[in-house]
């Protein structure tokens, strides 16, 4: 009677020692996907981040091109408007703008504009008060001809950066970044072709 009892205890206790492997196990399989998942988004995070401060850079040029040369305010400020947006869109959820982002409307944009509604400044494109941290701006040439060329190479260069980060990207932001990258090849063709 007491071996029996030994003996139940004892497949008892291999019993709750086979338990807590299992539990074990379990937990250890649910941090493995948990680590995944934290994983990909960090590299999610990353990859948007790098892509914000792509399109960051080209808008530092747009802003570089506005102020030297400030003729040029109607025919660019729609497309630096849609590059702010790109900016936005594409930083990782959650994060603070990246600086020199902020809408700079010029006083020849029509009041229409479905762009952005902030009041119309007056002169060219200027640069948000956070952009006092930016790096410098980029150099421009001195003939407006030549610095829009540059501007267009600048789109062309920053929508195949886009186009090769696709592959890297999960789905739904791969699909933003060919959106972006498309938008880039139409800005650089724009601006190519009213150049001529």
């Amino acid at each position: 009677m007491e071996r029996t009892g030994t003996t139940r205890r004892r497949a008892l206790f291999a019993g709750g020692a086979a338990a807590a492997a299992a539990l074990t196990g379990c937990s250890a399989d649910e941090t493995g996907p948990r680590r995944a998942t934290t994983r990909s988004e960090s590299a999610e995070t990353v990859l948007r981040r790098r892509s914000a401060e792509l399109s960051t850079a080209l808008l530092r040029r747009y802003d570089a091109v506005l102020t030297a040369h400030p003729a040029l305010a109607a025919r660019l400020s729609p497309l630096r408007s849609e590059v702010v947006q790109h900016v936005e869109a594409l930083a990782p959820t959650g994060s603070r703008p990246l600086p020199g982002t902020s809408p700079a409307p010029s006083a020849s944009r029509p009041p229409s504009s479905p762009v952005s509604p902030a009041p119309a400044a007056s002169g060219p494109a200027r640069p948000g008060p956070s952009s006092a941290a930016s790096p410098a701006a980029p150099p421009v040439a001195a003939d407006a001809g030549t610095a829009v060329r540059e501007l267009a190479a600048a789109e062309r260069t920053t929508a195949d950066a886009h186009t090769a980060a696709l592959g890297s990207a999960p789905p739904e932001y791969a699909r933003l970044l060919a959106s972006v990258a498309a938008a880039g090849a139409v800005h650089a063709y724009l601006l190519t072709e009213g150049s001529r």
